[in-house]
C-alpha cells in the first residue's frame, strides 16, 4: 500500500472536521514548500546579480593581507 493510499485511508474514517483541519495542514507544507523553492531561487539570483562581471576582475587581495585567519 503506497503512502498516499494509506493516507487516503485514515482520512476516509476521521469526521469531516478532523478531515477539514488535515487539509488545512497540507495546503500549509504546500504553501511552505513553493515559499521555500521561490526564496532559494531569488537568493541564487541576488547571489549571481551582486557577484556578476567579478569572474574576470583580478584578484585584489592575497591570504597575506587578512589579519585574521579563522
Amino acid at each position: 500500500m503506497s503512502l498516499t493510499e494509506r493516507i487516503c485511508s485514515h482520512l476516509e474514517h476521521l469526521p469531516e472536521e478532523k478531515q477539514a483541519e488535515v487539509l488545512d495542514f497540507v495546503e500549509f507544507l504546500s504553501a511552505k514548500s513553493r515559499q521555500s523553492a521561490e526564496n532559494a531561487e531569488w537568493s541564487e539570483f541576488s547571489f549571481g546579480h551582486a557577484v556578476s562581471g567579478m569572474e574576470d576582475e583580478e584578484e585584489f587581495y592575497s591570504m597575506d593581507d587578512l589579519r585574521e585567519v579563522y
